[in-house]
Parts: structure tokens; C-alpha cells; sequence
């Protein structure tokens, strides 16, 4: 028998609730990226067609509370982490 397709991830992901591109129910899931082949756990946000991720800048926080980020450029591939066991 066939295992069922999973739902590909979307395009661009999210970690701020606040962010139109905001998923918790896929968030809860664990969504892991690999960026330029390394694994990155400190991600905010990012954007697979476009090509870049958002990390977080150490415990830095701008003046709404928020983390600082920065925004690296390089090729993007989201996965769900509990489909690598």
C-alpha cells in the first residue's frame, strides 16, 4: 500500500503571529530548513520562490519587543521534521 501524500509546505512561513504568512497548526508540526545544505535552527521567517531567510540576531530586540533579524539570501528547503525519522 501507498503512504499518503503529505501537503507540500507553503511557499513562504512565518514564526510571528502577527504575520500574514503565519501557520501554528503547521508551526506545531516542526518545520525544519536546511539553507545553502546546513541545517538552521534560529529561522523567523522564510520564503522558498524568492530564495531568502530571515534569522534572529543573537537576543537582540527592537523597540517593540520583537527579535532583530537578518536576511540571508541563498537556496531554501523547508521540511517537516517529524517525516525525517
Amino acid at each position: 500500500m501507498s503512504e499518503p501524500v503529505a501537503a507540500p509546505l507553503p511557499d513562504r512561513l512565518s514564526s510571528d503571529p502577527n504575520s500574514p504568512f503565519h501557520d501554528a497548526d503547521l508551526l506545531e508540526r516542526g518545520v525544519g530548513i536546511r539553507f545553502k545544505g546546513a541545517e538552521k535552527t534560529n529561522v523567523e521567517e522564510y520564503c522558498v520562490s524568492e530564495g531568502w531567510i530571515r534569522v534572529s540576531v543573537g537576543k537582540a530586540k527592537d523597540r517593540a519587543g520583537n527579535p532583530m533579524t537578518v536576511k540571508l539570501v541563498g537556496p531554501v528547503e523547508p521540511y517537516l521534521r517529524d517525516s525525517e525519522a
